[in-house]
């Protein structure tokens, strides 16, 4: 089988992202109507657009990450290979944005997976319900995000067909996760375990790691962990510069207004932010400092909640919560910070740099690779309220610098951020696998 080309879908902003591929649900639908639990068929390709399909299977550790409006590269993905006419089956364990998923039309089966289960009855359990659903839908590609959802799903296609090498898999670890950047004792404890399943699975001729920043490039070849020709280097998960785009600010008189857009987790910086916050409150200025994100009941570093409300009784933050319409958020802020400890290539930089504001953050992996320090933001030291206390006042003090910053952020986003130039690139890394897979069957 010969991977067909593949276009990046369009967008609107209004809602076509979502509503006009008709044709597209109406496949996905029939496919859904048609199959057993014991047949897979393979779909035919549309008219007009010969060549047989490829099934691609996307795994995650959480459904919303699969859904998220806007904000997610595997829905991007998964538009895009529908469009094209591949099927494509979407897995995570259960939860509400299930049910939003399979409304888009796509399938969506629930995994009986638990993020932090260390059972390794019930880990074995997932690992041979991934292997049975991947052999009996004949899944050409296994795509899996963040390092359970990779180890788990390249584990499991590594074992179809195993005298072929398995089934091609695309690992994409988006920062380093909780086992490798906290230094509690669990953590530390998991770590030469961890290590050495990724060693496992991230191997074989049929795989490719997809990483986010150098960074990561240079840990994972130190460590040993994967063949560097197997590696590709894709800078992030993209935003929708069409979507997230400049406008018109709150009024100019008015207070700066700092946000922090992130998942509520300590390695994100969110202590060091709130502590900058005092500390800017008690010289007297006029700062409104926001959280817009909920602490992740399934990351052993998650904020508790009741943390962040006290936060909000003292007046130090205002706390938003999950936001769904990050565009208009970001519209009525002056600038974003994120003291976070490490990342991939965060995503909510990214978005607030398409929308041409100034970026606080650390010189860590991945932020330093969205931010060069006095051109698009500024760079404190990771763990260090003081430095971005000062940061935060500079940036306050001079308006002139952060439009300069945040024109110079936009057009970054737009040169190496676009999601279209994501999406293309790992469209291109199907392509090498499932095309490299046809000349070897022949």
């Amino acid at each position: 089988m010969r991977w067909r080309a593949a276009r990046a879908p369009s967008r609107s902003c209004s809602g076509g992202w979502w509503g006009a591929r008709a044709a597209g649900r109406t496949r996905t639908r029939t496919r859904t109507r048609t199959r057993t639990a014991h047949a897979a068929p393979r779909a035919q390709a549309p008219p007009g657009n010969p060549g047989p399909v490829a099934k691609i299977l996307l795994f995650a550790n959480t459904e919303c990450y699969l859904y998220n409006f806007r904000r997610s590269l595997a829905l991007a993905l998964a538009l895009a290979l529908r469009e094209e006419g591949h099927e494509v089956l979407l897995v995570s364990p259960p939860g509400p944005y299930g049910a939003r998923l399979q409304a888009l039309g796509f399938r969506w089966l629930a995994a009986p997976m638990e993020r932090l289960s260390l059972n390794l009855l019930r880990e074995l359990r997932l690992l041979a319900w991934l292997w049975r659903l991947v052999r009996r839908e004949r899944v050409d590609v296994v795509h899996g995000f963040t390092i359970k959802c990779a180890v788990y799903g390249s584990l499991a296609a590594r074992g179809v067909r195993p005298l072929q090498g398995g089934v091609a898999r695309v690992n994409a670890v988006a920062g380093m996760g909780y086992v490798f950047t906290s230094s509690d004792a669990k953590a530390r404890a998991l770590r030469p375990f961890v290590r050495g399943l990724l060693r496992l699975a991230l191997g074989g001729a049929h795989s490719r790691l997809v990483l986010q920043n150098p960074d990561d490039v240079a840990l994972f070849r130190q460590a040993g962990l994967v063949d560097t020709a197997r590696v590709r280097l894709i800078p992030g998960s993209g935003v929708d510069c069409a979507c997230f785009a400049s406008g018109e600010r709150h009024r100019a008189d008015g207070p700066l207004r700092v946000l922090l857009p992130a998942r509520l987790l300590w390695d994100k910086g969110v202590a060091e932010f709130v502590d900058a916050a005092r500390a800017l409150r008690a010289q007297g200025r006029r700062i409104e400092f926001l959280l817009a994100g909920t602490p992740d009941p399934g990351n052993p570093a998650a904020v508790p909640e009741a943390t962040v409300r006290a936060w909000v009784a003292e007046g130090t933050v205002q706390w938003l919560g999950h936001v769904d319409d990050m565009p208009a958020l970001l519209r009525g802020v002056d600038v974003v910070a994120l003291p976070s400890y490490r990342e991939g290539l965060p995503k909510g930089l990214i978005e607030a740099a398409a929308c041409a504001l100034p970026l606080v953050t650390t010189d860590v992996p991945g932020c330093r690779h969205v931010v060069t320090d006095g051109v698009e933001g500024l760079l404190v030291p990771p763990r260090d309220a003081p430095a971005l206390a000062r940061a935060i006042a500079r940036l306050d003090d001079d308006p002139a610098l952060r439009a300069r910053l945040g024109t110079a952020a936009r057009t970054r986003a737009l040169a190496e951020f676009d999601e279209s130039i994501v999406v293309g690139r790992t469209l291109e890394v199907y392509r090498e696998l499932v095309d490299g897979a046809s000349a070897q069957d022949r």
